[in-house]
């Protein structure tokens, strides 16, 4: 299958299905009324499909590689702010499970990605 749009990027599907994700359950009353914290877990999880998207329509690996690596920080972001929501009894054990797994696996795959364009040898403009 080719690739034609960032769309096309399994792992800019599973980044909205994160984002998807932690909005539905940064619903509980207790969650919702720290503004400032569902904001930033919101921003954080939103941050790794909008890297993947941006670099992927720039003109070259080297760019797209480096807002890969931004999206793998945003997504160990969101990893660790799901720890402090488990804490603080904002999500459950199961919900903290499906975000760890889901972040996990997103970390892989991006990191799989930035590898292949490494050694792919196709360089672009940038």
């Amino acid at each position: 299958m080719a690739i034609n749009s960032f769309e096309d990027l399994e792992i800019w599907q599973m980044a909205r299905e994160l984002a998807s994700f932690i909005r539905v359950n940064a619903t509980n009353q207790s969650f919702k009324n720290d503004f400032r914290f569902v904001s930033q877990i919101n921003s954080a999880a939103g941050s790794v499909m909008d890297n993947i998207a941006e670099g992927f329509e720039r003109d070259g690996n080297r760019e797209f590689i480096q807002f890969l690596y931004i999206a793998k920080g945003s997504c160990g972001e969101v990893r660790s702010q799901a720890y402090r929501a488990f804490d603080a009894d904002f999500f459950n054990q199961e919900q903290l499970n499906s975000i760890l797994k889901i972040t996990e696996t997103l970390k892989f795959k991006i990191n799989g990605l930035i590898m292949t364009l490494k050694n792919s040898g196709g360089k672009g403009y940038k």
